[in-house]
């Protein structure tokens, strides 16, 4: 697999037993992955002393993968963009080249922060799916199995441009 370590999930968690937490969260790689985000949004919380449904997570695009694990929130890679590119000199997003459908998400540091604190910004409200389907069926919690969550994601244009070219990211393509 080209030099590429692969574990499945009981040595993952017992690398994480013995060495600590790693740098960045391959986000895909999660069965649940909004328990892991509920985690960073508890551990958080507890150590400031706050309550959970008052804080949300600010997303910031990463330059190149961190190598130590961030003091607060979690790092995450493995998503896509679809309907779009990423530009990472100005850490916007841009329209994609010719015949190029998806392409690799930046590296991303979930961090939280209240929802008092948080500054509105230029930002595209991007949907992010585990699978290309983009639907799902309603789960006990009133959620949709399909949905992970909202990213924002910097933007020179209106959301209203993206929206109309059905920009979302993506854990999994379906090719």
């Amino acid at each position: 697999m080209g030099g590429v370590l692969v574990l499945n999930g009981q040595q993952v968690l017992q690398t994480w037993f013995e060495k600590g937490r790693p740098a960045v969260g391959w986000i895909s790689g999660f069965f649940f992955a909004q328990s892991f985000m509920t985690a960073a949004l508890q551990n958080y919380a507890r150590r400031r002393k706050l309550a959970i449904d008052g804080i949300g997570f600010e997303f910031h695009m990463l330059d190149s993968p961190p190598l130590i694990v961030p003091e607060e929130g979690a790092y995450i890679r493995g998503l896509y963009l679809e309907g779009c590119a990423w530009d990472p000199v100005n850490k916007i997003l841009c329209e994609s080249l010719p015949k190029i459908l998806h392409v690799q998400a930046p590296h991303i540091w979930l961090k939280p922060a209240l929802f008092t604190d948080m500054k509105p910004s230029h930002c595209y409200n991007c949907p992010c799916y585990r699978t290309a389907e983009r639907r799902g069926v309603l789960a006990t919690t009133g959620h949709s199995t399909n949905f992970l969550m909202t990213v924002r994601m910097p933007s020179r244009e209106p959301p209203g441009h993206w929206t109309r070219r059905g920009v979302a990211m993506l854990c999994n393509l379906s090719d």
